[in-house]
């Protein structure tokens, strides 16, 4: 997997012709070639959409192309955490959804038999790297990247300031930890807490039990020069320790109280000047800027998850894609055209690009776009400031790959969710033993009950 920078600099920013296709992808008159909407047809797109965060977006652009084209698109978007639950329900109806999404290799396996073979077709034609094209054993494209995302802590540069601290001081664990624990020893005086609360409900622990437990898993396989294992070592879970306890133990609630916590929540304490860190992700930017934020684009920051691993001050932003759409190839012939117009309209028209890669304005509504960045030749600069701090990060440090893809399951997941929930209620070495049999012996019996 390339990393953002990598992804800019070979993909879109090579040449000046590139940066010119960002409004309009121009050239050619058929559906998948230009920026217009293909012609009106007799099939129809099922779109179960991942990202409950950019619902609005998807509905507001399935009925503009439906008016555009007269196709009918409709977009379901399954709830946060239970997408593969959804998928499956969905599948075994007659009307299925035409068009998916999977994570990567582990969900690719588990939905290959149901992927069209995208190699050839028009969507694939703009895509400016082969590292977003996700290929099965039997090396054909079964899905495409449509969104490359970063994640990192948060800040408010405000209230770090006024806590008497700057983002110079954090370059590791030991600078995090450092001016972490000084706010919370002057909470009282300062009128705000270190972090957001880490809440794990549904809503809100896919951040901990996937994104956290990304970071351990990444020095585990830079240390053993892999990048997927059936058998988890958890050499650093040591590591994921101690950042855990900083975030739960620093934050605006008791650790006991995080079970009834959501993602809600911790975007208000955040807006609203609670809190001055954040855990969160590029997505998150339209809504912690949002209209009556005490947060806004000068005083957004963005750090590294630092969790004491040697070496650490070289490491950027954790930058790369766990959303890759895949084509039913058991919908019918027209509905298969009908998807792949729809998804290359998506990333070559002005419409689809500006929605997906906007902020503020972006959508056709004058509503706030999905302000991604796109791996494909439409592209629009970001007026993300996310986006651009990662950039920014990355230029000069490593950046931190994603292997959620390769988390063997959503039940391993949730176990390590579980875990977390009952170590942060009662932070006892047994009551982490309970995290590290998760992460560790329910990795490898999910492997294999994968495998089987």
């Amino acid at each position: 997997m390339l990393n953002r920078r990598q992804f800019i600099t070979a993909g879109l920013g090579a040449t000046a012709s590139v940066a010119a296709l960002a409004g309009c992808s121009g050239g050619g008159t058929s559906a998948g070639g230009s920026g217009s909407a293909p012609a009106s047809g007799t099939g129809k797109v099922y779109y179960l959409n991942f990202k409950p965060e950019q619902d609005p977006q998807w509905q507001e652009l399935a009925k503009v192309y439906t008016e555009e084209t007269g196709v009918e698109v409709t977009v379901s978007t399954a709830a946060s955490g239970q997408y593969e639950t959804t998928l499956k329900s969905e599948m075994a109806k007659t009307d299925a959804p035409t068009l998916f999404q999977v994570n990567g290799p582990v969900g690719l396996a588990n939905w290959v038999d149901y992927c069209y073979d995208l190699d050839g077709t028009d969507v694939m034609s703009t895509l400016t790297n082969d590292a977003y094209a996700l290929k099965g054993e039997d090396d054909k494209t079964k899905g495409v990247a449509y969104v490359i995302e970063s994640y990192g802590i948060i800040y408010n540069k405000d209230l770090l300031e006024q806590s008497g601290h700057t983002a110079d001081e954090i370059t590791n664990f030991e600078g995090l930890k450092a001016v972490v624990e000084d706010i919370t020893a002057r909470k009282d005086e300062l009128g705000f807490s270190a972090f957001t609360s880490a809440g794990m409900d549904s809503s809100s622990d896919w951040r901990f039990k996937t994104h956290l437990a990304n970071l351990p898993i990444y020095y585990e396989y830079k240390e053993r020069g892999i990048d997927s294992t059936d058998a988890i070592e958890g050499l650093y879970l040591d590591n994921y320790r101690q950042i855990w306890d900083l975030y739960i133990n620093n934050a605006t609630c008791e650790p006991t109280l995080l079970s009834t916590k959501t993602a809600d929540d911790a975007t208000a304490e955040f807006t609203t000047g609670q809190a001055v860190f954040y855990q969160n992700g590029t997505w998150e930017y339209a809504n912690v800027v949002a209209e009556g934020s005490v947060v806004n684009d000068d005083n957004l920051g963005l750090l590294p998850i630092y969790i004491g691993v040697e070496g650490e001050e070289d490491q950027g932003i954790c930058t790369g894609s766990e959303n890759y759409w895949c084509v039913n190839k058991n919908a019918s012939e027209d509905d298969i055209k009908a998807t792949l117009d729809f998804i290359n309209w998506c990333v070559t028209s002005e419409t689809g690009t500006t929605a997906m890669c906007g902020s503020e304005g972006a959508m056709p509504s004058g509503e706030a776009g999905m302000g991604f960045v796109i791996p494909f030749e439409g592209n629009q600069p970001s007026n993300n400031v996310l986006n651009k701090l990662a950039d920014e990060i990355n230029a000069e440090k490593t950046p931190v790959s994603w292997n959620f893809s390769t988390m063997p399951s959503e039940e391993w997941k949730n176990g390590v969710g579980s875990a977390l929930t009952t170590y942060a209620a009662d932070q006892t070495d047994g009551n982490w033993d309970g995290v590290v049999t998760a992460f560790v012996d329910g990795w490898a019996t999910e492997a294999a009950a994968s495998k089987a």
